[in-house]
């Protein structure tokens, strides 16, 4: 029943979110008609920018923040641990620290480009950078301030989605000045957002697997089982929709 439940409001929520770029295009024509006056519509137009990242938010933080995994089989043959476990270990949280990191800095990049003018936030170099990521580690191999870091990363998302909204309801241009640029190869800034959220969430949900409980204490991580999968397809579907209602509001 609860499986029913879940699945139905997952469904609900889609449909809503292919139905709501249509919308907005309609309350953007009406806006246009009289874009020098502040109108109902251009009200709703501007305000309707936060639905889908508040969506994306609530969805994140309720289905893909507080992992459960099976440890029944914990000592069977199936496990990873030794020099393999230390290069997964490694890897996947100097990997996610980094995307974190990189996250955030565009937030701020961001903030200061458009509503700070005249004070430049100064790149990381090499030390600092590495600073950062280790400092993120080491929120990241505790619970509580995993979860706390992850609610973070969310507000970061929202911002960073109004941002954009805002750039482009105003028409501003994205160069070189934006830290944000190094990613336009993907030729749209939605894209970009949700392409480095969905990194964070694969690798947040990895690293949730491999510290789940006692693992990292007992040095011993079982080999992912087939249910386990589900959330990783569960996280590629609900965000491939996110990228088609972004791509019919464009």
């Amino acid at each position: 029943m609860i499986i029913k439940n879940n699945t139905t409001k997952t469904l609900v929520t889609l449909s809503f979110l292919l139905i709501l770029p249509f919308v907005q295009k309609q309350w953007f024509n009406l806006y246009s008609l009289n874009n020098n006056d502040i109108s109902f519509y251009s009200i709703l137009y501007y305000l309707s920018g936060v639905i889908c990242p508040s969506l994306v938010c609530l969805n994140s933080l309720k289905n893909y923040t507080h992992y459960n995994f099976n440890k029944d089989n914990i000592h069977s043959i199936k496990i990873i641990n030794g020099k393999r476990l230390l290069f997964l270990v490694a890897i996947n949280l100097i990997f996610l620290s980094y995307l974190i990191a990189d996250y955030i800095y565009i937030n701020l990049d961001l903030t200061f480009n458009l509503f700070l003018e005249g004070i430049n936030l100064p790149k990381p170099d090499i030390p600092h950078l590495s600073f950062f990521i280790f400092l993120i580690s080491i929120l990241l191999i505790f619970k509580k301030s995993r979860f706390l870091l992850k609610k973070i990363i969310l507000v970061n998302f929202i911002l960073i989605s109004l941002y954009i909204w805002h750039l482009q309801i105003n028409n501003i241009s994205v160069n070189d000045q934006f830290h944000i640029f190094r990613y336009l190869g993907l030729n749209n800034l939605n894209l970009i957002n949700l392409c480095i959220l969905v990194s964070i969430e694969i690798s947040f949900y990895t690293w949730s697997f491999i510290s789940y409980k006692t693992n990292l204490s007992d040095w011993i991580v079982p080999k992912p089982q087939k249910g386990d999968v589900i959330p990783f397809l569960n996280i590629l579907i609900f965000y491939f929709f996110i990228i088609i209602y972004y791509s019919i509001l464009t």
